[in-house]
């Protein structure tokens, strides 16, 4: 069991907040970036991203020799801006991704909680389904169950969200397994607090610091999976514009010369992947409270 008391004093949260490197202010930025982008889509895209006109089709970028400032990363093959389709792209995939990381956190969190306070034939059950579920290729999965219900917007979701709940309910679990025999917890249930209420009013409430940085950790795992499934077909269906979707279209232009249709999709995707990434590292070093303690 691990001590209740660590001989280590870790560093005082606002002490820990305070140290941003430059690489995390630029992750934020560029997100903060991104986000706004997506709010404001209907505001700053200067055309509809579902206009069509086959007599502007394949317009490279403005800065090309045949670019037409009008269409600033030029158009698609059926003559549709592509900044203006990244813009209400942008949207479709981050808005996607975050409630299926609030669908992932949720079911995740509760079988944890359920798993690491009761244990016995509970813990084992559930495991036994994580184990299952980590045996098949969730790709695959996901790729069956479309097929069967058909795409679309909110089945990527759910599908999405599910395939993220066995990392949330190992962390929980952990965290539970440590914190149901402290002292605030025995006192508590000496008083005659219900299992419920142990668990929602005094262990949920020391877990969340620990599950929001995986949260944001995993948002760039599911922004990846998104666009995967919508590269191959299967999430967002045309004419929603999502930048999987983007991506998977612009391939096929790819040997005519015409790579922005893919390209800016693609950048756009590792850009938001890496400042997601870099941002979730470093708030996991906040709100864990003997990260720097050796420092």
């Amino acid at each position: 069991m691990l001590p209740l008391v660590s001989a280590e004093q870790p560093v005082p949260l606002a002490q820990r907040a305070r140290r941003v490197p430059v690489g995390v202010w630029l992750s934020l930025v560029v997100l903060v970036v991104i986000v706004l982008a997506a709010a404001l889509a209907d505001q700053l895209a200067p055309h509809s991203p579902y206009q069509q006109s086959l007599a502007r089709r394949l317009i490279p970028p403005a800065w090309e020799p045949d670019g037409d400032v009008r269409f600033l990363l030029g158009t698609d093959h059926l003559g549709r801006d592509v900044l203006s389709r990244m813009l209400y792209g942008a949207r479709v995939s981050l808005s996607l991704a975050i409630f299926a990381v609030i669908i992932g956190t949720l079911l995740g969190c509760l079988l944890g909680l359920v798993a690491g306070y009761f244990g016995g034939a509970v813990d084992e059950v559930i495991g036994a389904v994580a184990d299952i579920q980590l045996a098949f290729p969730f790709v695959l999965l996901a790729i069956a169950v479309i097929a069967v219900v058909g795409p679309g917007y909110l089945t990527l979701v759910v599908l999405v969200g599910i395939s993220g709940w066995v990392t949330y309910t190992r962390v929980s679990r952990s965290l539970v397994l440590s914190l149901r025999e402290r002292e605030f917890v025995t006192a508590v249930r000496v008083l005659g607090g219900s299992d419920v209420r142990i668990l929602f009013k005094h262990i949920l409430p020391n877990t969340l610091s620990a599950i929001v940085a995986v949260a944001t950790i995993d948002l760039a795992r599911v922004i990846v999976l998104e666009s995967s499934l919508s590269f191959l077909g299967f999430g967002v269906q045309p004419p929603e514009p999502s930048w999987g979707g983007m991506l998977g279209e612009g391939r096929l232009f790819l040997d005519s010369g015409a790579w922005w249709i893919s390209t800016f999709p693609g950048l756009a995707i590792v850009l938001t992947t890496i400042a997601v990434s870099r941002a979730g590292d470093w708030l996991h070093d906040v709100l864990d409270p003997t990260a720097h303690a050796h420092q």
